[in-house]
């Protein structure tokens, strides 16, 4: 009779299921964030200040941050209850930011500054188009600019100060938090 020896996992396998789990759990925070901002009238809208979107720094540290960002953004979107576009879009220009974080992260200071164009650029035209919010006497080009305005503010208060904090907070502990590989 032979010795059957429990086969260990490949390190390829480790690192994938650990890819999965830190993505299902930043995907996790960032709905449990944004409740928080929606609760507060911060998540949606002209004005927003999405506490969810400090973690677009998250890519600094790990690439499992950016499928976990994409899905927690789209899963907020659909249980806040965003109009499609919004649903869609607004998840994709997260997806975008957070590939942007990861393609600059040799760089600390320009971790946040994908996600603060991405939605810059990208939410005003949900906004417009997604929701028909227009200013009385505005153009579409006008309230364009203005919601730039407006949605790039929240983005700098929420990734560029906020994320920057979280950053420079997980910094020390990145090899611990992250594991990484």
């Amino acid at each position: 009779m032979k010795n059957k020896v429990a086969a260990v996992p490949s390190r390829a396998v480790f690192s994938s299921t650990l890819s999965l789990v830190q993505a299902a759990m930043i995907a996790a925070i960032y709905v449990v964030l944004t409740f928080i901002a929606n609760s507060l009238g911060l998540a949606n809208y002209a004005i927003q200040v999405r506490f969810s979107e400090a973690l677009t720094i998250l890519p600094f540290f790990t690439p499992a941050a950016i499928p976990g960002l994409f899905i927690g953004c789209l899963l907020s979107n659909i249980l806040t209850g965003c109009a499609l576009p919004d649903i869609l879009f607004g998840s994709l220009a997260t997806l975008i930011g957070a590939m942007g974080t990861y393609a600059l992260r040799k760089w600390k200071w320009c971790a946040p500054v994908c996600p603060i164009l991405a939605n810059t650029i990208i939410v005003p035209l949900i906004l417009i188009y997604g929701y028909g919010l227009l200013v009385e006497g505005m153009s579409p080009l006008q309230c364009y600019g203005y919601y730039c305005l407006t949605v790039g503010a929240g983005e700098v208060i929420s990734c560029g100060i906020l994320g920057m904090l979280l950053l420079t907070a997980l910094q020390k502990y990145q090899g611990k938090i992250f594991m990484i590989r």
